[in-house]
């Protein structure tokens, strides 16, 4: 899966991701629709935003509607009506959160639906994520809450590799790309490890796993420059997990190609959006009477249309729509930062981006998850 490189500044790159069904361009935001849609959005939203891959949940969709179900649809980008390209992920991200029973042949679950138990392997996640075909799949990791004893970072990232070398040799579907993940929680040098091990299988992508779960910023940057460091300069970088405005334009100066959050979609319904000028909680009293947009330098259609003071009145009266038009916001402003950070690499102004957003957003947690 070659990326091109059109523009760098410093390690800053904007290029195009070239998958085997669609092109992306990059630094990009993923929107995260982790049961096939974009919670309160549909396919047609996002596309009209201009986003041009979305991420599912291979946990979720195995569980509910089952992979062969989505398989008879013709594939995930059939079945949820989206033309762009897709991402599944491989079920890592729930080892840390929903606390299953992992070994070193695979990891077994409890479902969060009705309680019956499911196990992946590194194997059957593959042979999962080719039957929901996505453009995109990743292996299955080890991915830890933090801080996490060194001696169960270490074995998470001994597992990782060995799971990675599994899933590479289970890989069938050459029109699917697969992804290897880099572990290692702040160590330096087991991030350094982790990526060059995981270098030497030979992915289509590259990404950086678990981060943004309960590090401090100052100890997620370290830990991501020593991983990015050696990863190959000719392949998509992906920071999984991870949309908190200053980490994204950080990450990108890191050489960081691309993101997903669910963070953009958990504020807007619960009446926080995204601005230049940072966090603004509509559903504040001090809104009810504001005539202007969420953000006036934003050109999305809630901001064109709506004020402040009206959707903190669609909160107030408990109005579905209140969360939709906020979480249309959150991803519409999220994906015109991308676009800037990328026009902002090619006409070599990218460190006024980044200077632009830190002051805005200087005081906010990495924890975005």
């Amino acid at each position: 899966m070659p990326l091109t490189i059109e523009a760098v500044h410093g390690a800053a790159r904007a290029g195009v991701a070239h998958t085997a069904r669609g092109s992306y361009q990059t630094p990009c935001f993923i929107p995260v629709g982790t049961r096939g849609a974009v919670r309160y959005l549909s396919a047609a939203d996002y596309e009209r935003l201009g986003a041009e891959i979305v991420l599912a949940n291979t946990y979720h969709l195995m569980l509910r509607p089952g992979a062969e179900t989505v398989a008879r649809f013709g594939g995930l980008g059939a079945f949820s009506g989206w033309p762009g390209v897709t991402l599944t992920d491989s079920g890592g991200f729930q080892v840390f959160s929903l606390a299953p029973d992992v070994d070193d042949d695979g990891v077994t679950f409890r479902s969060v639906y009705d309680g019956s138990t499911h196990r992946l392997t590194p194997e059957s996640t593959v042979a999962t994520q080719e039957l929901l075909g996505a453009d995109i799949q990743m292996v299955l990791d080890v991915c830890l809450p933090l801080p996490s004893p060194p001696a169960v970072v270490e074995l998470a990232v001994a597992r990782t590799a060995a799971w990675a070398q599994r899933a590479r040799r289970a890989h069938l579907r050459d029109d699917q790309s697969l992804f290897g993940i880099v572990q290692g929680g702040v160590d330096l040098e087991l991030r350094a490890r982790s990526a060059r091990a995981t270098v030497e299988l030979d992915f289509d992508g590259y990404a950086v796993g678990g981060l943004s779960v309960g590090e401090r910023r100052e100890e997620m940057l370290p830990a991501l420059a020593a991983a990015v460091e050696h990863l190959p300069a000719d392949r998509p970088r992906y920071l999984m997990g991870v949309g908190d405005p200053l980490s994204l334009v950080q990450a990108v100066a890191l050489g960081v190609d691309q993101f997903d959050c669910v963070m953009q979609t958990r504020l807007g319904r619960h009446g926080t959006a995204l601005t230049a000028q940072g966090k603004v909680h509509v559903k504040a009293a001090r809104h009810a009477t504001e005539d202007e947009p969420v953000d006036a330098t934003c050109g999305c259609e809630v901001c064109a249309r709506h004020s402040r003071g009206y959707l903190r009145h669609l909160f107030a009266v408990n109005e579905p729509s209140a969360a939709r038009l906020l979480t249309l916001h959150n991803v519409a402003w999220t994906l015109a930062l991308m676009r800037r950070m990328r026009a902002a690499i090619v006409d070599g102004t990218f460190p006024a981006v980044v200077a632009d957003v830190a002051a805005a957003w200087a005081m906010t947690p990495v924890r975005t998850r």
